[in-house]
């Protein structure tokens, strides 16, 4: 199973519409995965019209029309792994501890907020995931989405894909 994850898209205030690249990715995805910041409904409609499968919340920037059609918290089980997606999970520091206490019963937890692009693993096994953002790379050197295989129980060929600078709002 093809993953496709992505947050922070915050079209249209940071950028006119989504990259080329993330968009082909997507229509490639047996599932989208988007960790919030969404900003408007029509960015919802156009990845719920392109992706096979979507797993989706809501995040700070979204406003009553996007919470009412998004949950704070999604799980789901793919390929055999328990998922869990989330916006904020709060500062860097203790955040592997906080998150598999809040989620001891997930396997992988994808999440936005910060820009930042992350992959660890806690003590107890949790995966954590921010693939960052395809539009606003805030103090990072590129704006980012992830791409993921999961199959058999297993998370695999987690890849951070730099998108090119040009095209995007925050690219400086």
């Amino acid at each position: 199973m093809r993953l496709l994850l992505t947050s922070d898209t915050h079209v249209p205030k940071r950028a006119r519409r989504l990259p080329g690249d993330l968009m082909e990715s997507i229509g490639r995805a047996d599932v989208v995965i988007h960790a919030g910041d969404w900003v408007d409904t029509a960015t919802l409609d156009l990845l719920q019209s392109r992706s096979a499968r979507l797993l989706a919340v809501y995040g700070n920037n979204d406003g009553p029309q996007l919470r009412a059609r998004l949950p704070e918290v999604a799980l789901a089980e793919l390929g055999g792994l328990r998922f869990g997606v989330v916006h904020e999970t709060g500062p860097a520091q203790g955040r592997e501890r906080r998150c598999a206490e809040r989620f001891p019963d997930l396997d992988v937890l994808v999440f936005g907020h910060s820009h930042i692009p992350w992959d660890t693993t806690a003590p107890a096994g949790l995966r954590l995931l921010n693939p960052g953002s395809p539009t606003d790379r805030r103090r990072q050197p590129h704006c980012t989405f992830m791409t993921a295989q999961v199959s058999d129980g297993r998370l695999s060929d987690v890849e951070l894909h730099r998108l090119p600078r040009s095209g995007a709002a925050g690219s400086g």
